[in-house]
């Protein structure tokens, strides 16, 4: 299901931007393909004869007004690079004097740094030019797609990342429990665990899982706190007689591990360490309280919840013992 949410959702955005782009095309913002005149301050006759002139570019207010409907009080003063001469290339290197329309043009366009066009008329004798810019256009589709790549790359290298890790931890696991460590810290959270999954046979695999998540996450490990998680849930769906309906205990396990209860938050601080905090441990006072409360709330909500008619008639528990009875 949630992958037909995520197809809906990048099929939005590139109608949407389709959109965006077209009415740009029919307003032309960027006045694409729109002539501007100007003059090279500092221009010498025979300057055609060079392979490329430096200098400053000036358009005057009533021109650049005229081109992109802005006013303007003073003439545009700019850098200006111009090659080949009448039917050469002109560049414009983006400056802070550089109009706000301009500096977005760049920003949209093929260098952020620069502005491009083509030279269409130069004239030896006084100096004066016209140009015309690189065409700007498809800037939101462009956007879109740059984005949608650019998470998938992100989600490759998560999910390389994970499967890493979760070899690592649920092999790390196995290990404890060949040891007989998952048994005796099972046995010394039995009480709470009793109580918290009344459901769940004290001896069960997903005890050790889920005590393993916890444990993990007390620690600000949540890389390693997910095998955990992962494998639990996958425990507790054994356990469940009604197969795409959760049970009591995985909405309990759910409410403690999305509380993100934590002890010691090592990650976060890891982070604070990384962006140069000066007291990156100050968040572990708050981290715990906060912590803390959210899973009180949560395993509360859940234990209310499951007890309302409304819930109870599709618990799968339910239909567990009325089998069990029959």
């Amino acid at each position: 299901m949630l992958n037909y949410v995520w197809i809906a959702l990048i099929v939005l955005g590139i109608l949407v931007a389709v959109g965006n782009d077209v009415r740009d095309e029919i307003v032309n913002p960027y006045a694409n393909g729109v002539p501007i005149q100007g003059r090279l301050e500092g221009w010498e006759e025979g300057g055609l004869a060079m392979r490329s002139w430096e200098g400053m570019l000036v358009i005057p207010a009533a021109v650049f007004h005229e081109v992109y409907g802005a006013g303007r009080e003073e003439d545009v003063r700019v850098r200006v690079r111009i090659a080949g001469g009448s039917g050469g290339t002109i560049t414009l290197p983006v400056t802070p004097e550089m109009p706000e329309i301009w500096k977005t043009r760049a920003a949209r366009g093929q260098n952020a740094d620069r502005l491009s066009g083509t030279v269409r008329s130069l004239d030896a004798k006084s100096g004066s030019v016209t140009f015309v810019f690189e065409p700007i256009r498809f800037v939101k589709l462009r956007a879109v797609v740059k984005a949608a790549l650019d998470y998938a790359a992100t989600a490759v290298t998560i999910a390389l990342g994970l499967i890493g890790i979760m070899a690592l931890w649920l092999g790390v696991m196995k290990v404890a429990e060949e040891a007989g460590a998952v048994r005796l810290l099972t046995k010394l959270l039995g009480p709470i665990t009793r109580r918290l999954f009344p459901e769940v046979p004290p001896d069960h695999p997903a005890v050790g899982a889920m005590i393993m998540n916890i444990s993990a996450n007390l620690l600000g490990l949540s890389n390693a706190a997910t095998p955990f998680g992962l494998k639990a849930m996958e425990e507790l769906n054994k356990l469940n007689p009604k197969a795409g309906t959760a049970t009591n205990a995985m909405c309990t396990f759910l409410a403690i591990n999305t509380s993100g209860l934590v002890l010691i938050p090592a990650t976060a601080i890891a982070v604070r360490v990384a962006a140069g905090s000066a007291n990156p441990g100050v968040i572990i006072g708050t981290s715990i309280f906060g912590a803390g409360c959210a899973t009180i709330a949560g395993i509360l909500a859940v234990k209310l919840l499951q007890r309302m008619p409304r819930f109870r008639k599709d618990d799968p528990d339910n239909e567990r013992k009325d089998a069990s009875l029959g």
